[in-house]
């Protein structure tokens, strides 16, 4: 026997196939107020899309610690035989919500871990660097991705024009036009924290840190003309790859490795140990295996689990924290701020964002307050003596040495943009740098020469036969084009 409907307050709705009218004919009541309720939530049922990563995919799984790592950090959910609960939510970076999958793009990767000590959060990419270092870039960089406020349409200039004026970015775009820029599927690609963090051990030592997951399913590409035969027949691909395969109990996983730095190696570096544009080379900061993380459940609505999973860095637990890297600091703030505004200023409240641990604090009224905080009535503010709660100094972090003179530090002060797009570009195979040059060329149709002669003199740089493969690319590209340009 099918289950009765209600309206959102519960009360039995009679027949919810026809208006009330008067008569056969005649207008609509106002008093339909089953009709208004319906068309009153219809109204509200989308927020606001994500400005960057809207079109995502997510599920939920375990991590599941293998290895012994407690002289690094204390953090519960990292010791040895610890198997911790989490949603794993996939996207595009510069997509709007509804954009293909298999689009040339930086993949999300951004994971919250429901701890014992509160909710981890791990807001990573698919590559271990980004296209910039400094957080006040963020909005320009985006702006460049994003579709052009007079034409609405996305611009090959604005990208390539802001590219070969920052050329920090070199090392992420070499990546973003090799052939990782298409994941055949969010299962076969790489995770990384993308960020330098910190762990801290029970003895108060910190470590700076880098967090990688490596794909057991092996990495598969796509080139554009795979990618255009796909998007032709299902844009959604991979949201339908993830959730097939965990359907039907192929459950994805990924090695899960740290790098570790040490304070005083990170003193000692000769590059900057918290650019965002840089690697750590594994040669002198060797992988170290913890654990192994698998995703086995899909979730069961996608507005309420994907759509409002909401992921922050500013999200940490004891044992894990923050380091200098510009750009990490500056999401701290920008990622929660997002959040209250699309969601709402209590969206840690809905479930897929709720911790598994009891939650004290004195955050009173404003939307979506569903009192699944504890507070006492006679304890709303602090310090009282009323038995509310109160903070405990044994969760302190230890002491970080900052720099004495706060200015606007020039970020470009350290100017080797092509010493690590160089050691990348060098080991691709001799098929994929021919894919690259054409990936390169094709993405530059509409661009200006200027911006085009620019962008040769930074492959120049990295290396002659760099730009000498994307200028053959780009003329090859020119004669076969029917345009005239």
């Amino acid at each position: 026997m099918a289950k009765l409907q209600n309206t959102a307050s519960g009360n039995p709705i009679a027949d919810n196939q026809n208006s009330v009218t008067a008569g056969v004919r005649g207008p609509v009541l106002l008093q339909d107020y089953q009709l208004l309720e319906k068309l009153a939530f219809q109204n509200r049922e989308r927020i606001p899309e994500r400005t960057v990563h809207a079109n995502g995919s997510g599920a939920y799984g375990e991590l599941e610690i293998t290895e012994d790592i407690s002289k690094y950090t204390k953090a519960s959910l990292f010791q040895k035989g610890e198997k911790t609960k989490l949603f794993l939510r996939f996207s595009t970076v510069a997509g709007e919500a509804g954009a293909a999958d298999a689009e040339r793009d930086v993949r999300g990767f951004a994971i919250k871990f429901y701890t014992k000590e509160g909710n981890w959060d791990l807001v990573g990419n698919n590559t271990p660097t980004f296209f910039i270092r400094d957080g006040i870039k963020f909005p320009d960089f985006i702006h460049t991705q994003k579709r052009d406020p007079r034409t609405h349409l996305r611009c090959n200039n604005a990208a390539w024009d802001f590219w070969t004026l920052n050329p920090e970015t070199l090392h992420q775009v070499t990546i973003l036009m090799s052939d990782r820029g298409i994941p055949a599927s969010y299962r076969h690609m790489h995770g990384f924290g993308s960020h330098t963090y910190s762990l801290i051990n029970a003895n108060g030592e910190r470590f700076w840190v880098k967090f990688h997951f490596k794909t057991k399913q092996g990495i598969k590409n796509l080139t554009n003309e795979e990618a255009a035969k796909v998007i032709a027949k299902d844009r959604e691909s991979n949201q339908r790859d993830l959730y097939n395969s965990i359907d039907k109990g192929d459950f994805p996983k990924w090695d899960f490795k740290i790098q570790i730095m040490t304070e005083e190696q990170a003193n000692n570096c000769k590059f900057n140990p918290f650019d965002l544009t840089k690697t750590w080379p594994h040669a002198d900061y060797p992988l170290i295996p913890v654990g192994v993380m698998t995703l086995n459940k899909n979730p069961e609505n996608y507005f309420n689990e994907v759509e409002q999973a909401a992921f922050s860095p500013s999200n940490i637990v004891p044992g894990i924290s923050w380091s200098p890297d510009r750009m990490l600091q500056a999401r701290i703030f920008s990622y929660p701020d997002a959040q209250r505004y699309r969601i709402g200023v209590h969206y840690q409240q809905l479930k897929v964002n709720q911790p598994i641990v009891e939650v004290n604090n004195y955050y009173v009224g404003g939307f979506m307050n569903n009192g699944s905080y504890k507070q006492e009535p006679k304890a709303y503010y602090e310090p009282n003596s009323n038995g509310g709660p109160v903070g405990d100094s044994k969760y302190l972090e230890p002491d970080l040495a900052i720099g004495d003179v706060a200015a606007r530090w020039d970020h470009r002060v350290d100017e080797d943009y092509y010493s690590n797009p160089r050691a990348l570009y060098v080991i691709l195979p001799e098929d994929e740098k021919k894919r690259m040059y054409k990936n390169i060329a094709e993405s530059m149709e509409g661009v200006c020469e200027k911006i085009i002669e620019r962008a040769l003199g930074h492959f120049e740089k990295i290396d002659p036969s760099y730009a000498a493969g994307v200028k053959a690319a780009i003329a090859e590209c020119k004669a076969k084009c029917s345009c005239g340009c």
